[in-house]
């Protein structure tokens, strides 16, 4: 007969659990870094169970993990924050890139008058973590949804919505009506995506004109987003194709001015376009969000000076061991595609070391081609990858390493995945 599962952890070692959260005397003795710390509790479990990582290493992390350079990623906010300024612009950074609220805080605490989120859950997530001034930039027409982010306004009556129909309009103001409460709009245009919003002008007008009319709906001004705009390659090229976009959206907000409607907002922008949608004199707020991490894709669109776009760094990595170094001409990483967006055509570029190519290996594993390193790639090397897309990568972890150097100094949950203990600071 079989034994029970019950039966057969009895019969573990001591301080041995499946999936490897604790480690046995042994096993800690031939682990420095878990020695360290004391037999018997490995890295995640003393995230885990104590909520500290006082001491902890880069070296001390299991791999695949996400790593956030902080000097980087301080450097990319406080920028961002003093362009805004210096433009004379609102910044609403978008939050679907980090979904984290400790990167929001920092934001906000560099000046930023609010957060955008693309989901309800997101919103929920920032408001529960204290943050204010949340806009939810895709428009929703399911009513649980929609009754989901009326109940926010208890905790945050500036939280504001972005919708695209007459539908969501009445939605809205149906459960506003309910919960005695008054929710910000803004209405959200299309100028060129085609993915959501009204079509500009006399369309945008109309439902303008409709979500005036609601007595729980107060009208703030339009939402537009070119994310086309975003990835043209070349500044002077991305500069004409996003001119001639939001040029759509300011026209829009000054027809709903000509017609005596409440139009003191104009939200739109991205990482892309910081420096170019800022020009123009009707955008009031930046929706900026990959400035904070940056990506292999951001870095290929070119800046204002070069084929590489370089005005804010990369502060966002994937740390990775080498698995297997069994060919001259290439190793094995424990990193691939569960460990990195596969959204683009290109993979991620190895930080630090040049003369190398990475290639998706399979789910668990990536290959890094061995052309001509600038450095000797062993067996148990750690490597660190600069992502390929910053969003979808970040959407596949829980947790994000925040570093200085080689020191881990908090780690942060990303969409509220871990025990708060895990959110603490170093101590």
């Amino acid at each position: 007969m079989f034994a029970s599962r019950r039966n057969f952890l009895a019969t573990l070692p001591a301080g041995l659990a499946v999936g490897g959260v604790m480690m046995n005397a042994a096993l800690a003795d031939e682990n420095p870094a878990a020695k360290r710390r004391g037999a018997g509790h490995s890295v995640m479990d003393q995230i885990g169970r104590e909520g500290k990582v006082t001491g902890l290493t880069k070296d001390d992390l299991p791999t695949p993990a996400l790593l956030l350079d902080l000097d980087g990623f301080d450097a990319n906010v406080q920028k961002m924050a003093a362009h805004a300024k210096a433009a004379g612009k609102s910044l609403r950074p978008h939050a679907k890139t980090h979904k984290c609220v400790q990167v929001a805080r920092r934001q906000i605490s560099a000046g930023a008058l609010g957060i955008s989120v693309a989901t309800v859950p997101e919103a929920e997530m920032m408001v529960a973590g204290g943050v204010r001034g949340v806009l939810l930039t895709s428009p929703i027409v399911t009513p649980q949804k929609i009754e989901r982010m009326v109940r926010l306004l208890e905790h945050d009556p500036s939280l504001t919505v972005a919708l695209d129909s007459a539908k969501a309009a009445e939605l809205y103001q149906q459960a506003a009506a309910v919960a005695g409460q008054t929710l910000n709009v803004l209405v959200d245009v299309n100028v060129g995506d085609q993915r959501t919003g009204v079509l500009p002008g006399e369309p945008a007008l109309k439902l303008a004109q409709t979500v005036a009319k609601y007595k729980n709906l107060k009208l703030r001004g339009v939402q537009s987003y070119s994310g086309s705009s975003s990835h043209v390659v070349g500044f002077e090229a991305r500069r004409a194709y996003s001119h001639e976009a939001m040029s759509q959206a300011a026209e829009t907000r000054d027809l709903l001015l000509k017609h005596s409607l409440p139009a003191e907002i104009l939200s739109g922008g991205s990482t892309g376009t910081y420096n170019i949608d800022s020009e123009l004199a009707g955008v009031t707020e930046l929706q900026v969000g990959s400035y904070v991490f940056m990506d292999v894709d951001y870095r290929r669109i070119g800046g204002r000076g070069g084929d590489v776009y370089e005005d804010f760094a990369p502060s966002l990595t994937v740390l990775t061991t080498v698995v297997s170094a069994n060919h001259a001409d290439r190793v094995t990483l424990d990193a691939g595609i569960k460990a990195f967006a596969t959204d683009r055509a290109f993979g991620p570029e190895p930080k630090d070391l040049d003369g190398v190519t990475y290639r998706f290996g399979g789910d668990e594993f990536g290959i890094l081609n061995l052309e001509s390193p600038s450095r000797p790639i062993q067996l148990g090397d750690r490597l660190e990858f600069i992502i390929p897309h910053c969003d979808p990568t970040v959407n596949l972890y829980d947790r994000l390493f925040a570093c200085h150097g080689e020191s881990v100094q908090e780690v942060w949950s990303v969409m509220g995945r871990l025990p708060a203990a895990t959110n603490n600071h170093a101590s």
